[in-house]
């Protein structure tokens, strides 16, 4: 065979290779078009990578694009979730009663519109800690689990392979020997190279292990870009916590970005019941045959609450509440109701239109926003995203401060008086759109004086943030956050 026809024939099998690509190229802008229903700009921002990086473009999309599945396979678990919330309708009653006794109160109107928009489990009596460092946090957490006498039910994104992580997975060990009924549920991305030989053991004493989606999940399938993020914990029915933080010694400022800001809260009362119902949810879709047994064996319902007078709420979001996700709105509603003041700090600034346009008016009707952003990338595209957002912010009046303490990875928000969020959720599509996440509505002035004096602290070692030096960005900092800017189109 001569050279000519040699060179002829790879060009031919180039050529089939290239048709095949595009015909991929086609379908997925098909899907895109009339499943995804995506906005229109990210499907402008797919439909160029798509065009003129065929091959790169068909393998992103289907790592971190494709979705179409959500409907048909997270629909059984949205039913679930109604159905578990149906029989505790009690809840319902109890924002009735502090209606009629306190009035049209800035908690009691916030509580009746995060009802409308898809948060539950509304109670009174509750005692709640808040806590805004990983060392006092995990502390507290792993005495409650080394008490525990009859169940511990865990829903963690990250358990790090170091000492924390270790420590964590030995204690639960020890409890299954005693015979304590543990459940632990982690993410399948999140788990990553977490402390595979503790979780191992932990599974050897009797310890019930699930993750949320499995290793072959993550292979092939789009529910790899739906990552359960919640971060619950709760112990013999008596206590619970939840927030931001996950386990580990990076958490407790032991790690490459030094000092680690974050925030999550010990609930004891009421409030417990609605966190047992979210694990109990995500349990049963991750562990189809290993249920659990009725929430009324793990949490004795005569005795859970009177431990407190502190008001709560929790809200749930992700792929399954598509397109009204609680907690995207429990966002845009705190913003809207805002009337004094409006503290967020977050990890990730990348609002999309709608909590956009809701800052800048709240800061143009006179709302004192201020926003707390890292200092130091923990995510390359969200560290320029950031910048980017806040300056489209700071034209509207919004003072953006950024921490130079470490890194900040809490979500909270500050709103008016008496209203508090704490969570896991970001303020960024990943968040608002594509993962699993649960944030607690607190509503009581004296922990919201503490998370806004904690603010303030946090704005004394931070540097604010202005568009004058945004202005004096230079030539590689401008292409940094124009890729930046299209891959959060992408996300």
């Amino acid at each position: 065979m001569s050279a000519l026809q040699v060179f002829l024939d790879s060009v031919n099998v180039a050529a089939d290779f290239f048709t095949v690509v595009m015909l991929l190229d086609v379908v997925a802008l098909f899907i895109m078009l009339f499943m995804e229903k995506y906005d229109p700009r990210t499907f402008l921002a797919w439909l160029i990578l798509l065009i003129f990086l065929p091959p790169v473009g068909i393998i992103l999309y289907m790592y971190m694009g494709m979705a179409w599945y959500k409907k048909r396979h997270l629909r059984p678990k949205s039913i679930t979730d109604q159905e578990m919330m149906d029989g505790y309708r009690f809840f319902k009653g109890i924002l009735d009663e502090d209606e009629r006794l306190l009035g049209n109160t800035e908690s009691v109107r916030m509580a009746r519109i995060m009802e409308s928009a898809g948060g539950w489990g509304y109670t009174n009596d509750n005692d709640i800690t808040l806590y805004t460092e990983g060392k006092p946090m995990m502390d507290d957490m792993f005495d409650s689990f080394r008490r525990a006498r009859k169940s511990i039910l865990i829903e963690y994104y990250i358990i790090r392979n170091d000492r924390r992580g270790n420590e964590m997975m030995d204690i639960l060990t020890d409890k299954v020997r005693e015979g304590v009924e543990v459940r632990l549920l982690t993410d399948a991305f999140g788990i990553g190279k977490g402390p595979k030989d503790g979780i191992r053991r932990f599974v050897q004493a009797g310890g019930h292990y699930a993750t949320f989606h499995s290793t072959l999940t993550l292979l092939f399938s789009p529910k790899k870009n739906n990552r359960n993020h919640r971060k619950i914990a709760i112990i013999d029915g008596g206590e619970a916590y939840c927030g931001g933080f996950n386990v580990g010694d990076e958490y407790e400022g032991f790690g490459p970005l030094g000092h680690w800001r974050d925030g999550s809260v010990r609930v004891r009362g009421t409030g417990i019941l609605p966190l047992a119902v979210r694990f109990a949810v995500d349990w049963q879709y991750a562990k189809k045959r290993d249920y659990l047994r009725p929430l009324e064996e793990y949490i004795d319902m005569d005795s859970m609450g009177g431990k407190g007078d502190m008001r709560m709420q929790i809200v749930s979001g992700g792929p399954d509440t598509m397109p009204s996700n609680p907690v995207q709105m429990q966002y845009l509603s705190m913003i809207a109701n805002a009337r004094t003041r409006l503290y967020i700090t977050t990890p990730y600034l990348v609002p999309d239109d709608a909590m956009m346009v809701a800052l800048q008016n709240a800061a143009r009707s006179g709302v004192d926003v201020r926003i707390l952003i890292p200092d130091k990338p923990d995510h390359l595209f969200m560290y320029w995203n950031n910048q980017t957002f806040a300056n489209e912010l700071m034209k509207a009046g919004i003072r953006v401060f950024r921490y130079n303490d470490g890194f900040i990875h809490e979500k909270v928000i500050v709103m008016d008086e008496e209203c508090l969020s704490v969570g896991s959720a970001n303020m960024d599509n990943r968040s608002l759109t594509l993962n699993f996440e649960t944030n607690v509505m607190v509503y009581n002035r004296a922990l919201t004086e503490q998370a806004a004096d904690q603010f303030l602290r946090d704005l004394e070692v931070s540097t604010e943030y202005s568009c004058a030096e945004f202005d004096r960005r230079t030539t590689e900092m401008k292409i940094r956050m124009a890729i930046s800017r299209m891959f959060k189109l992408l996300a």
